[in-house]
């Protein structure tokens, strides 16, 4: 059993700074990639950035220059540094992860974190 664990949200005001994390824990899994994605009020879920295994990156155009996501292989962690905050970036946030357990890749989400920037 693969579980994420999120921390790292909370209220900041705009042009503030807030880092998420997302560790993942179980036993005998291959992490492919992970990621964050984010869902507005009477919005879809997007993505926000993710992190291969290999340390592709890739951005959302909207978070490009303000955010930067980076990883720990030794600790199974993601994370996901937001500077320059803006009120549109309120949302929850959702780590993400592409786990390879045995011979089957599944896709994990955590739970959410709450991230509200006031104006």
């Amino acid at each position: 059993q693969v579980q994420l664990v999120e921390s790292g949200g909370g209220l900041v005001q705009a042009g503030g700074s807030l880092r998420l994390s997302c560790a993942a824990s179980g036993s005998l899994f291959v992490i492919n990639a992970m990621g964050w994605y984010r869902q507005a009020p009477g919005k879809q879920r997007e993505l926000v950035a993710l992190i291969t295994r290999d340390g592709f990156m890739n951005y959302a155009d909207s978070v490009k220059g303000r955010f930067t996501i980076s990883r720990d292989n030794g600790k199974n962690t993601v994370y996901l540094q937001m500077n320059s905050l803006k009120p549109e970036d309120t949302a929850v946030y959702f780590c993400n992860a592409r786990i390879t357990v045995g011979n089957r890749e599944n896709t994990y989400w955590g739970q959410g974190t709450q991230v509200t920037v006031s104006s």
